[in-house]
């Protein structure tokens, strides 16, 4: 059977022969990497990659390891994927139009340009918008994949929570942010001694560079076997509590550009760098107090008669007919009906989009007129605002999502390279001819 997918798989190589009164030729137009499970990857996929990652090291002045070193890694990730879509179809997870348009829409923002400028930008660095697209869309996917399957692994336990909320207290003055970068060498998972000697070895020759001015992003690509290895090992901003213990407790107090480790761990040796310190900033949550009316499209009630239902509804309040929580009683749909409409206090940003996005441009004691969410068609009273110290839930949640982050990161490896271990992966050699 494997040899049967192997000659079907390879027979998607593309090839075109053009004959000639002279001679035939044969041209290459595309050619399988690799193949994984019942899906390739093609060589134009890697060198699209490689393109795309060597123009943004220019781009950012960042240097990197040989291209041998690069396209190690690049197959890696583009294997990943491939395991990672085939899964998603299997779990039926798709990613809309409508989502993707809106992640892009978001990412524009974040580079403070409109969806327009962003894609022109795309476009000016070589890249097709369409393939970029739809590598965004890979990517939601993956992402899905990864939180689906590792979260079932995953258990943080109350008392675990109520621990580490004890050591934030204890730390509470502790307002100091780290940027690490790692670098995990790893060794196999019934490793010999041999084995452990040897990634030892590589893992003290790493710090030996790194403390003789190596740069940390080359070695990390070259020679990590960390998800992060293609983003140079950054690990992002992290504070003491959301480190795994092992770190934490060498990187405590340590000033900018220490090097620790190697450290060792279940899954190879890691060697972590401190890039830079900041300092934590405090936070301050408004919630509102809001009541709304809910009606839901159906087939007998389309969307402009439950709007123009609403709009009834708030003429008879304009009118003094009746008050808004009188007709939320009588006329809304979902549980807060039998409290008129009255949705306490909370925080605007938990509701949908929709919903948060008209909330942001009402006044206490205005009306917003009706408008349509993923739920249905509303109309909203707003009573007031405030702000609030939520230092203890927010310490709760912050604590739980620590201690899940703090697992999820070294079980989602795990996990994803027992998906690797239990699928058909072959990889051929780059053709220099």
């Amino acid at each position: 059977m494997k040899y049967r997918i192997k000659a079907l798989l390879l027979a998607s190589s593309l090839m075109i022969t053009t004959i000639t009164s002279v001679q035939a030729k044969e041209e290459l137009l595309d050619r399988v990497a690799a193949i994984v499970n019942t899906g390739v990857v093609l060589e134009s996929d890697v060198n699209d990659l490689l393109v795309n990652i060597k123009q943004q090291a220019k781009k950012n002045n960042q240097s990197l390891p040989s291209d041998k070193a690069l396209r190690i890694q690049v197959m890696d990730k583009l294997i990943n994927d491939s395991l990672l879509s085939q899964m998603g179809q299997r779990m039926g997870i798709q990613i809309s139009d409508a989502q993707l348009d809106q992640t892009l829409n978001n990412m524009a923002k974040e580079d403070k340009l409109t969806l327009a400028q962003f894609r022109q930008q795309v476009i000016n660095e070589g890249t097709s918008y369409e393939k970029y697209r739809e590598n965004v869309r890979i990517e939601l996917v993956s992402g899905e994949v990864s939180r689906n399957s590792v979260r079932r692994r995953i258990f943080v336990s109350p008392q675990e929570v109520a621990n580490l909320l004890k050591v934030m207290k204890e730390q509470s003055s502790n307002n100091v942010e780290y940027h690490l970068g790692h670098i995990l060498i790893e060794f196999p998972a019934d490793a010999s001694q041999e084995d452990l000697a040897a990634a030892k070895t590589r893992a003290t020759k790493v710090v030996e560079l790194l403390n003789d001015g190596s740069d940390f992003a080359k070695i990390a690509i070259t020679s990590s076997g960390d998800a992060n290895a293609l983003k140079g090992g950054d690990l992002g901003w992290k504070n003491i509590n959301e480190m795994p213990t092992l770190f934490s407790e060498l990187i405590n107090d340590k000033p900018k550009d220490t090097i620790v480790g190697p450290i060792r761990t279940g899954l190879g040796y890691s060697i972590v760098k401190v890039l830079d310190i900041r300092g934590r900033k405090v936070v301050e949550v408004e919630e509102v107090k809001a009541s709304h009316i809910l009606i839901k499209p159906s087939i007998i009630l389309s969307d402009e008669k439950a709007k123009n239902l609403l709009q009834g509804l708030l003429n008879q309040i304009d009118a003094g007919e009746a008050t808004f929580e009188e007709l939320a009683k009588e006329h809304s749909e979902g549980p807060t009906s039998v409290r008129g409409g009255d949705l306490g206090w909370a925080d605007p940003k938990n509701y949908d989009p929709a919903f948060t996005e008209a909330l942001a441009t009402m006044k206490k004691g205005g009306y917003h007129k009706p408008f349509r969410s993923s739920f249905g068609w509303h109309i909203i009273m707003l009573e007031d605002r405030r702000m609030v110290d939520a230092t203890s839930q927010l310490n709760e949640n912050r604590a739980y999502q620590i201690l899940f982050n703090r697992k999820y990161g070294m079980e989602s490896t795990r996990w994803l390279k027992e998906t690797r271990d239990e699928a058909y992966i072959e990889i051929f050699e780059q053709d220099n001819k």
